[in-house]
């Protein structure tokens, strides 16, 4: 349901100081409003962002949606809407929860491909990415943070984790080489994928070396979901006495397979090499993980959305969007309702002085004790 909020500011005028030829009134304050010159109320510009980036509803559909309710809402507005309490007051948060992201032990990295029509020496056609950045489901404080860029330079990587020297779990991708001082952990999704495209579609009888290669993998994750329950020391103890063997095999068999190349089965085998030095650096801490899945899974609410409405207008639309999916997927990972947050948010930061002590934001993160009181 719909209500329009009415507010009264009264104002009065000292009778007194009239008389001596001064004119003094006073105003009672006013609550700032989430938009600057704009009617929008704080609980219906959170709905806009749970429209579109929790639900996957493009702006031209909830325009008719508000018509439905008799209210000529535009396309256009919302869109303005979105992008200024954007900037005004997720971006701050955002970077915020970007530093506290760099203090972390293991990092999940990802990106995919996302359309911008008006950038800048660009054809409507290129495809400009949109990145995934999050830390390990073991700590308590979860952060999942996107980040949209016209490309898929490594650079983006490197600069967005400036200063970070923990583990990052990433693909083949060799872009990911450009970030210096960290530990590169790869991905063992990625090549069970390979043999599982080598996989005869009917039964022979006789295992394929493509099903061979899969079983191993198979037996290596069935050992991580076996430990999964466990703390990281417990687990990578665990994980060094039943996967180590299996490892050893694999790599084996890897090394004296011999295949053709251009074939599917030598195409897995020489991805597979390339990739050793990465995988097994998840034998060095328990918070590491065996693939990359974690990251794939985060950054799967973006690609459902991109699937709804296609495109971005513009660079400013695309990062506002980047900082609200990570608003909205961080509070998710955090147990909070995400309309409930975004209007405790634009209710009280509008008219918190974060700018002057920026501390103060420390009261708005997902973990805060006052935040998950009220916004459950």
């Amino acid at each position: 349901h719909l209500k329009v909020r009415k507010i009264y500011r009264h104002a009065y005028e000292c009778p007194c100081c009239k008389k001596d030829g001064a004119d003094a009134i006073v105003k009672a304050e006013l609550p700032r409003p989430v938009i600057p010159k704009s009617l929008a109320s704080a609980s219906s510009v959170a709905w806009l962002f749970h429209q579109k980036y929790e639900m996957s509803l493009p702006f031209h559909r909830q325009e008719k949606e508000w018509q439905n309710y008799g209210i000529a809402l535009s396309r256009t507005t919302m869109a303005n809407w979105v992008i200024k309490a954007a900037e005004l007051w997720l971006k701050p948060l955002y970077n915020l929860l970007h530093q506290k992201l760099l203090t972390a032990n293991c990092l999940f990295v990802d990106e995919t491909t996302t359309q911008v029509l008006r950038e800048p020496d660009r054809k409507a056609t290129s495809n400009s990415y949109m990145w995934l950045y999050r830390n390990s489901t073991d700590v308590d404080q979860q952060i999942i943070l996107y980040q949209y860029s016209p490309t898929r330079a490594g650079e983006n990587a490197e600069k967005f984790l400036s200063g970070y020297t923990g583990y990052i779990h990433c693909d083949g991708y060799e872009g990911y080489n450009k970030v210096k001082n960290v530990t590169r952990v790869g991905c063992l999704a990625h090549i069970r994928r390979k043999f599982h495209e080598g996989v005869p579609k009917t039964s022979t009888g006789k295992k394929s070396q493509c099903e061979i290669g899969l079983d191993y993998c198979n037996a290596l994750f069935s050992i991580e979901k076996e430990i999964a329950h466990l703390p990281p020391e417990e687990r990578l103890k665990k994980r060094k006495k039943k996967a180590i063997p299996v490892l050893k095999a694999f790599w084996g068999w890897v090394e004296t397979t011999n295949a053709l190349p251009s074939s599917v089965l030598g195409k897995a085998l020489s991805y597979a090499k390339k990739q050793k030095p990465y995988l097994m650096n998840y034998l060095l801490d328990g918070e590491c993980q065996i693939s990359n899945n974690l990251a794939e899974r985060s950054i799967r609410p973006f690609v459902v959305g991109r699937k709804a409405w296609n495109f971005y207008a513009s660079p400013k639309g695309a990062e506002s969007s980047s900082i609200a999916y990570s608003i909205i997927e961080t509070a998710k990972a955090n147990n909070l309702n995400v309309f409930k947050y975004l209007t405790y948010l634009f209710k009280e930061l509008p008219n918190t002085p974060f700018k002057e002590e920026p501390e103060l934001l420390e009261d708005y993160l997902p973990w805060n004790e006052n935040v998950q009181a009220n916004c459950k």
